[in-house]
Protein backbone atom coordinates (compact mmCIF):
# COMPACT_ATOMS: atom_id res chain seq x y z
CA UNK A 1 0.00 0.00 0.00
CA UNK A 2 1.58 3.45 -0.85
CA UNK A 3 1.59 6.36 1.07
CA UNK A 4 0.66 9.11 -1.14
CA UNK A 5 1.89 12.35 -0.06
CA UNK A 6 0.10 15.20 -0.15
CA UNK A 7 -0.35 19.05 1.06
CA UNK A 8 -1.99 17.47 4.42
CA UNK A 9 0.35 15.27 4.65
CA UNK A 10 0.03 11.20 3.43
CA UNK A 11 -3.67 9.76 2.79
CA UNK A 12 -5.63 7.81 5.09
CA UNK A 13 -6.94 5.85 2.65
CA UNK A 14 -6.58 1.88 3.44
CA UNK A 15 -6.66 -0.42 5.62
CA UNK A 16 -5.67 0.18 9.68
CA UNK A 17 -6.10 -2.37 12.46
CA UNK A 18 -7.18 -1.06 15.59
CA UNK A 19 -7.44 -1.16 18.93
CA UNK A 20 -9.72 0.77 21.72
CA UNK A 21 -9.78 0.61 25.34
CA UNK A 22 -11.95 0.89 28.05
CA UNK A 23 -11.52 2.99 31.25
CA UNK A 24 -12.63 0.34 33.77
CA UNK A 25 -14.08 -2.96 33.57
CA UNK A 26 -13.41 -4.41 29.96
CA UNK A 27 -10.70 -5.53 27.95
CA UNK A 28 -9.47 -3.64 24.92
CA UNK A 29 -11.38 -4.68 22.04
CA UNK A 30 -9.91 -4.75 18.44
CA UNK A 31 -10.97 -3.43 15.03
CA UNK A 32 -10.29 -3.07 11.76
CA UNK A 33 -11.06 -0.09 9.39
CA UNK A 34 -10.98 0.63 5.77
CA UNK A 35 -10.79 4.50 5.15
CA UNK A 36 -11.39 6.34 1.84
CA UNK A 37 -9.98 10.18 2.24
CA UNK A 38 -10.73 12.75 -0.51
CA UNK A 39 -9.64 16.13 0.53
CA UNK A 40 -9.91 16.79 4.13
CA UNK A 41 -12.85 14.35 4.43
CA UNK A 42 -12.66 10.96 5.10
CA UNK A 43 -15.03 7.90 5.30
CA UNK A 44 -15.48 4.21 5.76
CA UNK A 45 -16.28 1.37 7.45
CA UNK A 46 -15.19 -0.63 10.28
CA UNK A 47 -15.69 -4.16 12.07
CA UNK A 48 -15.33 -5.54 15.54
CA UNK A 49 -15.96 -8.39 17.45
CA UNK A 50 -19.10 -8.13 19.93
CA UNK A 51 -17.36 -8.36 23.23
CA UNK A 52 -21.11 -8.00 25.25
CA UNK A 53 -24.66 -7.88 24.99
CA UNK A 54 -26.86 -10.52 22.87
CA UNK A 55 -24.25 -10.70 20.25
CA UNK A 56 -21.76 -11.74 22.24
CA UNK A 57 -18.77 -13.43 20.03
CA UNK A 58 -20.75 -12.00 16.64
CA UNK A 59 -19.43 -9.08 14.76
CA UNK A 60 -20.04 -5.58 14.84
CA UNK A 61 -20.09 -3.45 11.86
CA UNK A 62 -20.07 0.74 12.19
CA UNK A 63 -19.73 3.36 9.23
CA UNK A 64 -17.26 6.32 10.06
CA UNK A 65 -17.42 10.05 8.36
CA UNK A 66 -14.71 12.41 9.94
CA UNK A 67 -12.54 14.94 8.69
CA UNK A 68 -8.74 15.94 8.83
CA UNK A 69 -6.52 18.75 9.38
CA UNK A 70 -2.71 18.53 9.26
CA UNK A 71 -2.52 15.51 11.87
CA UNK A 72 -5.80 16.41 13.52
CA UNK A 73 -7.77 13.27 12.78
CA UNK A 74 -11.31 13.66 14.25
CA UNK A 75 -14.82 10.91 13.20
CA UNK A 76 -17.78 9.98 14.30
CA UNK A 77 -17.95 5.81 13.93
CA UNK A 78 -22.03 5.29 13.96
CA UNK A 79 -22.78 1.59 14.75
CA UNK A 80 -25.59 0.31 12.34
CA UNK A 81 -27.67 -1.71 14.36
CA UNK A 82 -26.41 -5.44 14.23
CA UNK A 83 -26.17 -6.79 17.48
CA UNK A 84 -28.73 -4.14 18.46
CA UNK A 85 -25.87 -1.79 19.01
CA UNK A 86 -26.85 1.82 17.31
CA UNK A 87 -25.15 4.40 19.37
CA UNK A 88 -22.04 6.86 18.01
CA UNK A 89 -18.50 7.52 19.03
CA UNK A 90 -16.38 10.15 18.67
CA UNK A 91 -13.01 10.03 18.14
CA UNK A 92 -10.37 12.63 18.10
CA UNK A 93 -6.66 11.55 17.60
CA UNK A 94 -3.25 12.61 15.94
CA UNK A 95 -1.44 11.14 12.75
CA UNK A 96 2.11 10.61 12.85
CA UNK A 97 4.67 12.02 10.91
CA UNK A 98 4.96 8.81 8.20
CA UNK A 99 1.24 8.23 8.45
CA UNK A 100 1.15 4.53 9.98
CA UNK A 101 -0.48 5.36 13.34
CA UNK A 102 -3.46 7.79 14.15
CA UNK A 103 -3.53 7.56 18.47
CA UNK A 104 -6.58 9.64 20.32
CA UNK A 105 -9.53 9.24 22.68
CA UNK A 106 -12.92 8.46 22.13
CA UNK A 107 -15.94 9.21 24.23
CA UNK A 108 -19.85 8.25 24.15
CA UNK A 109 -22.46 8.27 26.12
CA UNK A 110 -20.58 9.22 28.98
CA UNK A 111 -17.56 6.43 28.32
CA UNK A 112 -14.11 7.46 27.18
CA UNK A 113 -11.40 5.85 26.55
CA UNK A 114 -8.19 5.35 24.73
CA UNK A 115 -7.60 4.57 20.44
CA UNK A 116 -4.83 3.02 18.70
CA UNK A 117 -4.77 2.35 15.11
CA UNK A 118 -1.84 1.55 12.70
CA UNK A 119 -1.23 0.40 9.00
CA UNK A 120 1.46 -1.71 7.28
CA UNK A 121 4.14 0.45 6.58
CA UNK A 122 5.76 -0.56 2.69
CA UNK A 123 8.65 -1.99 4.56
CA UNK A 124 6.03 -4.29 6.71
CA UNK A 125 4.06 -5.48 3.09
CA UNK A 126 7.68 -5.68 1.36
CA UNK A 127 8.28 -8.93 4.23
CA UNK A 128 5.19 -10.32 3.71
CA UNK A 129 5.47 -10.60 0.06
CA UNK A 130 9.51 -11.81 0.50
CA UNK A 131 7.93 -14.37 3.06
CA UNK A 132 5.13 -15.66 0.92
CA UNK A 133 7.74 -15.73 -1.99
CA UNK A 134 10.03 -18.07 0.38
CA UNK A 135 6.64 -20.24 1.28
CA UNK A 136 5.68 -20.29 -2.59
CA UNK A 137 9.42 -21.97 -3.27
CA UNK A 138 8.97 -24.21 -0.61
CA UNK A 139 8.40 -28.39 -1.36
CA UNK A 140 4.80 -29.53 -1.19
CA UNK A 141 3.51 -32.58 -0.47
CA UNK A 142 5.58 -36.21 0.40
CA UNK A 143 9.33 -36.10 -0.53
Amino acid sequence: MALVPRENGPSLTGLWNGLFSYPQLFEPTSFVAILIEQGARFGGTTHEPCTRGSNLGGLLYAMIEGNREGSIVSFIKTYDGTGGWTHSVAYEGLLNGDGTEIEGRWKTLGWSGKFLMLRPTAKDAGAQEEGAEHRAAEPVGRP
